[in-house]
């Protein structure tokens, strides 16, 4: 028997409807970015309201900037000291002091870039990121030790989601294939170091010089 055209548009509206799960399951682990998974992001904005109303039942909340395309959980602010405290699904990561100084530098780095009102990627060489933290450290600072420190600070920085490794580029200057590592500033560092921030950046770079002048100029692993 044929089945009546009006359950066949509805048995197929059902299977093209989202699902709520396949959203909020990535959501929980990560940030979701339009660029890596274009469906994914159009349904995320079809199912916007019902995926604000789930994860605020786990004293979530969603985070989505359109403009920029990417979305993320954030913990809900606690409204008072006597409401009961809730178990964080967000884990929070203390980060170290120079990992918190290259994320600050790189955010700096990221709105001069859209000031200048150019392509909407940022892309830095890793002699570029070394160069934005070597005005920060005394001088003389041995150069091997710190590039890797560097590298040991990108490679947090990527694991948060901050930054993204691209394929090495050509060297210009040497006929060697590739061998200069190339970073991608993912524009979600702007949620987290906000324009408020930005505004007293430089007096908090005069308390981190402070402290980069003393001993540890280069810090061992950042762990």
């Amino acid at each position: 028997m044929q089945e009546p055209a009006s359950d066949a548009v509805a048995a197929k509206a059902t299977v093209m409807q989202p699902d709520l799960t396949s959203l909020v399951v990535p959501l929980l682990k990560g940030v979701l970015y339009r660029e890596d998974d274009a469906a994914q992001w159009a349904a995320l904005l079809q199912l916007l309201p019902r995926v604000r109303d789930y994860v605020a039942v786990l004293a979530l909340e969603l985070v989505v900037d359109e403009a920029e395309g990417y979305a993320f959980l954030r913990s809900q602010p606690q409204s008072d000291d006597t409401s009961p405290k809730l178990p964080r699904l967000v884990r929070r990561q203390p980060l170290s002091f120079s990992v918190s100084l290259l994320l600050a530098l790189l955010r700096k780095k990221l709105a001069e870039f859209d000031a200048s009102g150019g392509d909407t990627r940022l892309i830095l060489t890793r002699s570029a990121v070394v160069e934005l933290v070597r005005v920060f450290l005394p001088a003389g600072s041995n150069e091997s030790r710190l590039i890797d420190q560097i590298e040991t600070q990108l490679n947090k920085v990527i694991e948060l989601g901050f930054v993204r490794r691209l394929k090495a580029q050509a060297d210009s200057a040497s006929s060697r294939a590739s061998q200069e590592p190339v970073y991608e500033v993912r524009r979600i560092l702007k949620a987290f170091v906000d324009a408020q921030w930005l505004a007293d950046f430089d007096e908090r770079l005069t308390a981190y010089q402070a402290q980069l002048v003393a001993p540890l100029t280069l810090e061992p692993d950042d762990e």
